[in-house]
């Protein structure tokens, strides 16, 4: 550790100082480094004493993990891997996830975790998508109730639009890759998000549960 606030692994360099500028600390992205990689950084993070958290992490790296990260834990779902300190004080509000299908359900698992990881209380409402619209109205009151709401969405990307037209709070729109051959991997529903016509939707990159969780505790501090 040096004096600049991050440790120089060679292969990294371990934000060490980001708890201390941002409110959490630095998070891994696993996928593209080895095993050892991984293992080598969320030991200094956890030197530090500071909240782990593993986004993207596979399940057979998650087993060899855990032989040197006592109390390591793993939730498939979201694919997160997390050794957290508990938070005594929740943030304000709670924040509402919304998927609009059953395939759009592990993007959002990824950012209800994280924004309960955070300290946030967090409540699910999977599979109220645009076709059948029903389904979102019987569950309105819950989603009235919430601080921040995050979206989840692909095929178009409308249902972001739909909540927010509806609701005081802000909401955060994850555009996901789920769809067919003109949805274009997600940056259909992307485009329709960045294209709402109800004020107050902020929008983060395609699947990026991670990020939606992330801003919607920042909204909630």
């Amino acid at each position: 550790m040096d004096k600049s606030g991050f440790c120089n692994l060679g292969f990294a360099k371990v934000d060490t100082d980001r708890l201390k500028r941002r409110g959490f600390p630095e998070v891994i992205y696993s996928p593209g480094k080895t095993k050892e990689h991984i293992k080598a950084i969320a030991l200094q993070i956890l030197k530090k004493k500071q909240d782990l958290i593993l986004t993207r992490l596979d399940e057979a790296v998650y087993l060899y993990l855990k032989k040197s990260l006592p109390g390591l834990k793993y939730e498939k779902g979201s694919r997160i891997g997390y050794l957290v300190k508990k938070r005594k004080t929740p943030a304000r509000g709670r924040i509402v996830v919304i998927s609009a299908g059953t395939a759009d359900i592990p993007v959002a698992e990824e950012a209800a975790l994280v924004a309960e990881l955070y300290g946030n209380r967090v409540d699910k409402l999977y599979d109220v998508g645009v076709a059948g619209v029903h389904r979102l109205m019987h569950n309105l009151e819950l989603v009235r109730k919430a601080a921040v709401v995050i979206v989840v969405a692909g095929m178009e990307g409308a249902l972001a639009s739909l909540v927010s037209g509806l609701v005081s709070a802000p909401v955060v729109a994850v555009p996901t890759s789920c769809g067919y051959g003109a949805s274009f991997s997600g940056l259909s529903a992307l485009l329709t998000m960045l294209n709402s016509c109800s004020p107050g939707v902020a929008v983060v990159n395609i699947d990026n549960g991670f990020g939606a969780g992330y801003f919607a505790s920042l909204i909630n501090k």
